[in-house]
């Protein structure tokens, strides 16, 4: 499985999904070490936020992101996109990913304030 982990500084799990640049790329499986395969700079208009449907995914092949936080309308664009959008508290790519496939991932930060500009975003980018 192809997981791709938001990272602003490919150290830590970081960023909004929607607008994030840097990516790592894993490869695991339930009962195996995540493996870091590539890392994957965006350029601008590469960024989730911008992706309509119909127009090829940024991260070909990937089947789950984790990012520390994403809009509702994020998650539901992903998943017809066949993505699983996944966010989370950890902070360490590596540890997210092996969580991820434990299903003990923790679960992010409530951010009520985010929320809502998640929300605004996603009504102003299209993804509903």
């Amino acid at each position: 499985m192809r997981i791709a982990v938001a990272s602003g500084d490919f150290v830590q799990v970081t960023g909004h999904a929607g607008r994030a640049r840097r990516w790592l790329i894993f490869e695991a499986g339930p009962g195996h070490e995540p493996i870091e395969v590539s890392r994957i700079e965006l350029d601008r208009e590469q960024v989730f936020h911008h992706h309509k449907d119909g127009d090829p995914t940024p991260l070909p092949g990937v089947e789950v992101l984790i990012a520390s936080h994403c809009g509702d309308g994020f998650a539901r664009h992903m998943e017809r996109l066949g993505i699983r959008a996944a966010m989370t508290a950890e902070t360490d790519p590596a540890r997210a990913v092996a969580a991820y496939l434990a299903e003990t991932l923790p679960p992010p930060r409530a951010r009520p304030f985010q929320r809502l500009i998640c929300a605004v975003v996603d009504r102003v980018s299209g993804h509903r």
